[in-house]
């Protein structure tokens, strides 16, 4: 049912009567394979023993000592009965510093703390505390009435009403309202976006085949304005968020605002698909742990740390997307190659290995003919890959190597290149420009 990212456990005093545990996590949760209706919180299938109780009250009684968070109670949760913390998702800066903080409250018998994290190093994690150990200075200051301004850009865009603002807003303040109600009110605007990315998208595509130049560009300019659009809210979230628990607004309208790009963000994929990996057969036989041994981590520094201000957001532009795609790219590719340059690593992937598999007329004729689920399916891919591989070995060993002898390296390429890499979509492209130039 979705990954929780901290596992908070409570030191358990001079008795364990019992180890029962709490979910915690914000709003519902959809998952038709664990039951026909949505999950929250208070669901008897994930804290059967809550009976209508705040968790925090709850997790104070004896029989609990395990607390399962996603996205919750990394800040502001003053429990000083926890003692270890398990971590199962990136941090970074602040956030850093506010989560592993949860563990820093004394109580009697409390004698120690320990976090067992399985994503970050622990480079990254002193260098998110040193920025705030000592002195941390403003470089400027954050002007509130940017939240005015983003809000005016994004109603001018026209791709909302307050008519349709309102109707969301009202359905997510009603107790009675149920899911379904929230998607009757939010779907006509979801739906309204997603064709008009879609016509531009198939726009495009016709306007290439007929090497229409104008024509393609202002389809493309369309497309990139939806997917501005979509991180122009993002900023208004995470701007409205933080300004919030400082100013008081004291408009509704801006409140609205927020609560209706919350619930509209995440519909807009805009020609992204999601890939998931089938874990259901995979089985841990052994694992391993072995001691790195202890090192200092001096949180002191001689420079002093300058934290800066939100300036001009929803101003920014692709690039910023497409930066951010480049580093999940570098994160994924990090973690199936060691020892090697992060530009070689993309190069190899993304250029040598995904450049071979384009050239494969079976690929292209499986792309073709299948849908990209149906297409991911090919034992085919996998050849390719191993294809590919042999034949970059020369100008990358290195690489060719790791790939050479692991399967969990050539899945995971070919994970990426079925995502971010969208092999089915240039193959498609490729066998439709052949069909064109035959025509």
């Amino acid at each position: 049912m979705g990954q929780f990212s901290v596992i908070f456990s409570r030191n358990p005093g001079s008795a364990l009567s019992a180890n029962q545990h709490l979910v915690a996590f914000s709003g519902e949760v959809d998952d038709k394979e664990s039951g026909p209706d949505p999950f929250t919180e208070t669901s008897k299938e994930l804290n059967p023993g809550l009976n209508g109780r705040d968790i925090r009250e709850a997790f104070k009684l004896p029989e609990y000592h395990v607390l399962l968070v996603a996205n919750k109670f990394q800040t502001g949760f003053d429990q000083p009965l926890l003692c270890g913390m398990y971590v199962d998702r990136r941090l970074a800066g602040i956030q850093a510093v506010q989560t592993l903080s949860r563990l820093n409250r004394s109580y009697p018998g409390k004698d120690t703390t320990y976090v067992l994290d399985f994503v970050n190093s622990s480079d990254d994690i002193l260098k998110a505390f040193q920025t705030y150990y000592e002195t941390a200075h403003l470089a400027n200051v954050t002007d509130p009435n940017l939240v005015f301004d983003l809000r005016a850009k994004l109603d001018a865009s026209g791709y909302y009403d307050s008519f349709e603002v309102d109707r969301v807003v009202k359905v997510e303040l009603d107790p009675l309202s149920k899911q379904g109600d929230l998607i009757a009110a939010i779907w006509p605007v979801v739906d309204r976006l997603l064709k008009s990315y879609k016509a531009a998208q198939e726009c495009r595509k016709i306007a290439l085949a007929k090497d229409d130049a104008q024509t393609t560009k202002d389809a493309q300019d369309e497309m990139n304005a939806l997917i501005l659009f979509r991180n122009d809210m993002g900023a208004f979230v995470r701007l409205y968020a933080f300004l919030a628990q400082i100013f008081d607004y004291g408009n509704t309208d801006i409140e609205k605002r927020y609560m209706f790009y919350r619930r509209l963000i995440p519909q807009l994929e805009f020609g992204c698909e999601r890939e998931t990996v089938d874990l259901s057969q995979i089985k841990l036989t052994h694992h391993k742990l072995s001691s790195k041994g202890q090192r200092p981590l001096a949180l002191s520094s001689s420079e002093e740390a300058t934290l800066k201000p939100y300036t001009a957001p929803g101003s920014g532009s692709l690039q910023d997307k497409e930066k951010a795609l480049f580093a999940q790219i570098v994160e994924r590719l990090n973690d199936l190659f060691q020892g090697v340059d992060e530009e070689d690593q993309v190069r190899y992937v993304m250029g040598d290995i995904k450049g071979q598999m384009l050239k494969s007329e079976t690929l292209v004729q499986q792309a073709m003919n299948n849908t990209k689920e149906q297409f991911a399916n090919s034992p085919d891919i996998l050849t390719k890959i191993m294809d590919a591989v042999i034949d970059a070995s020369d100008s990358h060993s290195s690489l060719s190597n790791q790939a050479l002898g692991s399967s969990r390296v050539r899945e995971g390429i070919k994970e990426l290149l079925l995502g971010h890499g969208q092999l089915w979509e240039g193959l498609r492209q490729r066998g439709e420009a052949s069909d064109h130039q035959t025509g």
